[in-house]
Formats: structure tokens, C-alpha cells, sequence
């Protein structure tokens, strides 16, 4: 007799959710919402009767069991993906180009803008891999690899171009003004502060650039990366210092605002390299990579 299998969009999503480690960042990939996620990883772990997921504020791990799963059934994904896409297009090979970026940027700036590459190059399919280690520490081959500063690691045969000039500048959620305005730095002692571990050091940066080395925050709260940070800012947990180009979107819409506008920390540039492997298609994204700088260059 032949197995009940599990909701398979389920196990899709808890393959993504345990890849990324992270619920959001399997929303980006998958796009759709954080609460989808959830809710599909929720009904996997009642079909199978145990916990796949260890949850914390913000973060999740896998259990042994969730470990176990995941070594099952990813291959079992891939080689389901691969069947289909030998049938599909006459079993034409796939032009893929693959981005190895750090998870903030990938979620705040490079997805969001993929649509567009989409729509351009209709035949290229973009692969984002997303990795806090140097490229030349990466586990999985790329084609293009986007880091911050020249000294982010790069392997030697990688020629580095520079991309992005980023800056940092406070925000934070409309409500949080209702109570306290912040019409100067020492007004922040009165709210609560948000703080990456991968970025430990911006704060105390920031502060020492506009005369306030002595800031103390009514409280602090601190998260793994920073793109923990930006949800808890959203959320309106707090006031989080975040790198212009990730938080553009939001200032935009509103959703988030900048009290301080003229007090912003510069940050080291962010730059591309092509692996002197890349397929032919990695040329194409990064001349879109300049394309998109120049039109939020022109937005700004």
C-alpha cells in the first residue's frame, strides 16, 4: 500500500524555511507571506505528529526531527524539479544565473527589484543563495557575488566593481513620534534602541559622529542580523539605525520615517564580482545591477 503522503506545498515550505533557517526569508524566496509559512509548516508538523521547528523571538532552528526530515526530502525536491524541468521547453537546458548575497540585502533589496530583471531577460532565470560568509569561503558555486568593501573576502580571480554607496540614518514607525518627538539625538535616550550582532558597532559609530558618545537608550534590543533589526523596527519595537538602500521602500511608503534626516553615517561601499567561471547570463544581470543603482540613484 502505497504511503499517505504529506501536503507537498507544506513540505515546500518547511524545505525553504529550513534551508534559510528563517521563516521570512522563505517567504521572499517563495513569495508569499511570513503567516503562509507558518501556517504550512504548522500543518506538516500536525500531519507527522512532532516539532520540526524550534521557535524563538524572531528566529527558528530545526529540531533533531526537522533535521532528520530535511536531509530526506530536499534531494527529494530537487530531483522532482530536475524531472520537470527536463520536460519542459523540449528538455532545453535552463539559463540560470546564480547571486550569492548576504540575507538582508537579498530580502530588502535585490528580490524585491527581481521582477524587473524577470521582465528583461525572460529566458534568464535568477537563483539567489544567500550566505554570511566571504565568497571566497562559499559552499555553493555563484556566478555574481555582491558584498560590501573590497576586503569582504573576494577570491583573488574575482575582479571587484564598486556598486553601491550606502549611508545608515535613524528610523522608525510614525507612532513612535506620537509620544516623544525626536528632534535631536539626545531625545533617542528616551526610546528603545535596536541592535544587530552583525553590525554591533554602528551605534556606537553613529553616536560619536554626532557628538553623543555618552547616549544611553531608555532600553536596547538585540537581534542576529539586521534584517531581525528592520522587522522589529516595522513592528515598532523601537528606533533601528539601517543602511539607506534597505530601508528605501519603507521611508517611501511611509511605513517607516527618518527623524534625524542630516545625521547619517557613512558605510563602506558595497561591491559585485563575476566568478571567472559565470555563465554568459551573469553578464546581463550585473549590466541591470548598474541600471537599477542609476534609477535609485535618480529616485533619490
Amino acid at each position: 500500500m502505497t504511503p499517505r503522503l504529506p501536503p507537498l506545498n507544506a513540505v515546500r515550505a518547511f524545505a525553504a524555511a529550513a534551508r534559510h533557517q528563517s521563516f521570512t526569508l522563505a517567504a521572499a524566496e517563495l513569495f508569499v507571506t511570513h503567516g503562509a509559512i507558518s501556517r504550512q509548516v504548522k500543518a506538516l508538523e500536525e500531519f507527522l505528529g512532532v516539532a520540526l521547528f524550534e521557535r524563538r523571538v524572531r528566529q527558528v532552528s530545526l529540531t533533531p526531527e526537522g533535521q532528520r526530515f530535511f536531509a530526506e526530502v530536499a534531494p527529494a525536491l530537487e530531483q522532482i524539479g530536475a524531472a520537470a524541468h527536463a520536460l519542459m521547453d523540449g528538455a532545453a537546458p535552463a539559463r540560470t544565473v546564480t547571486i550569492n548575497v548576504r540575507p538582508s540585502f537579498a530580502v530588502r533589496w535585490v528580490i524585491p527589484r527581481l521582477p524587473d530583471f524577470v521582465a528583461q531577460f525572460p529566458g534568464i532565470a535568477p537563483q539567489v543563495v544567500t550566505s554570511t560568509v566571504s565568497p571566497d569561503q562559499a559552499s555553493e558555486h555563484f556566478d555574481v557575488a555582491i558584498r560590501r568593501g573590497r576586503n569582504s573576502g573576494w577570491p583573488a580571480s574575482i575582479a571587484v566593481q564598486p556598486f553601491l554607496q550606502d549611508e545608515a540614518l535613524i528610523v522608525g514607525t510614525p507612532a513612535l513620534f506620537t509620544s516623544t518627538p525626536v528632534a535631536e539625538p539626545r531625545a533617542l535616550a528616551a526610546h528603545v534602541l535596536l541592535w544587530s550582532r552583525s553590525r554591533p558597532d554602528d551605534w556606537d559609530h553613529w553616536k560619536r559622529q554626532v557628538g553623543a558618545p555618552r547616549l544611553r537608550p531608555a532600553s536596547r534590543l538585540q537581534f542576529d542580523h539586521l534584517h531581525f533589526v528592520l522587522q522589529a523596527a516595522l513592528d515598532g519595537l523601537g528606533f533601528a539605525l539601517a543602511p539607506a538602500s534597505l530601508v528605501a521602500h519603507d521611508l517611501a511608503a511611509g511605513r517607516l520615517v527618518c527623524p534625524l534626516p542630516a545625521l547619517r553615517l557613512p558605510l563602506t561601499r558595497h561591491y559585485y564580482g563575476l566568478a571567472p567561471d559565470a555563465a554568459p547570463e551573469a553578464q546581463c544581470f550585473a549590466q541591470w545591477l548598474l541600471a537599477q543603482l542609476a534609477d535609485s540613484t535618480a529616485a533619490a
